[in-house]
Order: structure tokens, then sequence, then C-alpha cells
């Protein structure tokens, strides 16, 4: 367990009580393995107790910058039990383990992006249109709580069985708004993102931008600019013109959309729209 010296100890009621007590591994069974990341590996599995099906995300807090990987799992926590939306992936708890966090989440089928995976082909524009509002919606709930997503993308925008979508992943989430840590991932990164360290702060109007990439990733099969390394295209980013739709067979509608999400001057676009 993480020493008393360490802020965010254990030894803290406020910290203990974050997690459960039990051990994890007597109340679920049937672990497969179903994703992973640089954070650690995702799990399909059953609770012993309900018979139910969830996804369980394992992250060490052991080895190298353990303390960092424990402050991380604290604060995606926090983040978890504060919110609660039909669009955002339900959260069930977290164990402790052998220096291993177990989050207990609901279980998708998958993300948008194993649609991509699985079809080989881009997505059609309805199809495109329903994740993307599914999306928005969670996205309004965040931002009307001062929160920012901060990594949305095809692979954190899970559906469930019945096709309801959700916003997953809050790993890089901010609690408040406006932040101003460089986070995320590279290709889906609004330009005040990457300018953060230089231009201070941002708010969730980094999540349109994001969300804005995630319907070209959806239309094309990738984000644009992934043919380049990470660093060049933050660069091209922050830099350059904003990216649009290549091909002419999308709609003006979704045409508009997305340029409305990729105004490089947040200020001057990038309202949130349900419709």
């Amino acid at each position: 367990m993480p020493s008393t010296s360490r802020a965010g100890s254990l030894k803290d009621p406020e910290i203990a009580d974050l997690f459960f007590k039990e051990d994890p591994e007597k109340l679920f069974s049937d672990l497969r393995e179903i994703g992973h990341g640089s954070f650690g590996a995702v799990y399909f599995a059953r609770d012993i107790r309900t018979t139910e099906v969830v996804a369980i995300k394992k992250m060490s807090y052991s080895g190298k910058q353990s303390n960092e990987k424990w402050q991380d799992i604290i604060k995606e926590v926090k983040f978890l039990q504060r919110i609660q939306h039909p669009n955002s992936i339900e959260y069930k708890g977290c164990y402790l383990r052998e220096h291993t966090a177990w989050l207990v989440m609901e279980y998708c089928l998958g993300s948008a992006s194993d649609l991509l995976e699985v079809h080989k082909k881009p997505l059609q524009e309805i199809e495109i249109a329903a994740i993307t509002h599914g999306a928005l919606q969670g996205l309004a709930y965040l931002h009307s709580h001062n929160m920012i997503h901060r990594d949305i993308k095809a692979g954190n925008i899970l559906l469930t069985e019945p096709g309801q979508v959700k916003l997953a992943d809050f790993g890089s989430a901010s609690i408040a708004s406006p932040a101003n840590s460089f986070v995320g991932t590279p290709y889906w990164m609004a330009p005040e993102v990457i300018l953060a360290m230089d231009e201070g702060q941002y708010d969730g109007k980094v999540d349109v931008w994001s969300l804005g990439i995630t319907c070209i990733e959806l239309a094309e099969r990738k984000p644009p600019l992934f043919n380049m390394n990470a660093m060049s295209a933050l660069y091209h980013i922050a830099q350059n013109e904003s990216p649009t739709l290549q091909s002419s067979e999308w709609t003006d509608y979704f045409r508009n959309f997305v340029d409305s999400c990729l105004q490089k001057l947040p200020r001057t676009g990038r309202t949130l729209r349900i419709c």
C-alpha cells in the first residue's frame, strides 16, 4: 500500500473512503482481457454476487513513478464518483489488491474505434451523427459541471449492446475549468492545449475541437495528420489551418458541423450545439 509519507495516503480517511475494502479476486470471476493501454489493461468480468457483467480497468501503482500513478488513480476515482449521466460510463467502485487498483465500470461492447476496425471502412454519416449526438450530451453535462474530458477520440467513446453512447476514460480529465496542463492524445489535441504552456488557460471548448477531429476520424478511419510523427502533428495543429473533411460525399450539414468544431480561435466558435 502507499506509504504514510505520501500525499494521498490510505491512512487519510478521506482517501481510504474512495476504495472498497473487499478483496476483488473473491468478488469477480471470468476475467478476460479486452483492451489495454499505457495505464494497464481492461477486463471483461462477472460480479459473483449479482452475476452482472462488468468491465475492470486494472492500474498498477508500483515500480517507476509509483507516486504519480497513485495520484492519477485517486484523481480518476474522484472524478468518476462525481459524474452520473446516461452518456458517461457508469462507475461501480474501486478495489485495491497488491499495488493494483481495480476500477469497476459498466460493460460496453466496444468503442467507436472498434467499429472502424471491424468494418474496415468509414462509418456512414447517420452512424457518425448518432455517436456524435451521444458524445455531445455527455460533454454538455461535464461542461455544465465545470469539468473537461481532455481526451475525446473514437477509442474513448464506447457503445453498449442497445447502442447507447458512453464517454469513457477519464484519466486525463480535469475536475476544474479553466485548466492549463498539456494533456491528451496529440492528433486530437486542440491548439490551445498545445499552446497552454505559453498562452495560459483553456476550457471545455478543447473537447469540442477533439470531437470535430473524432468526426473526421470516423469519416476517414484516421484523424488528420496521422501519417506524421506526434511532435510534427502538434506543431502543425498549433500553427496551421484547421483540417476539414476530404471527401465531397458528405452533406453540407455534416461539413459545417465539423468546421464549427474546428474553429482555431475558441472564442469565435466551437459552441456546443445539441440538435
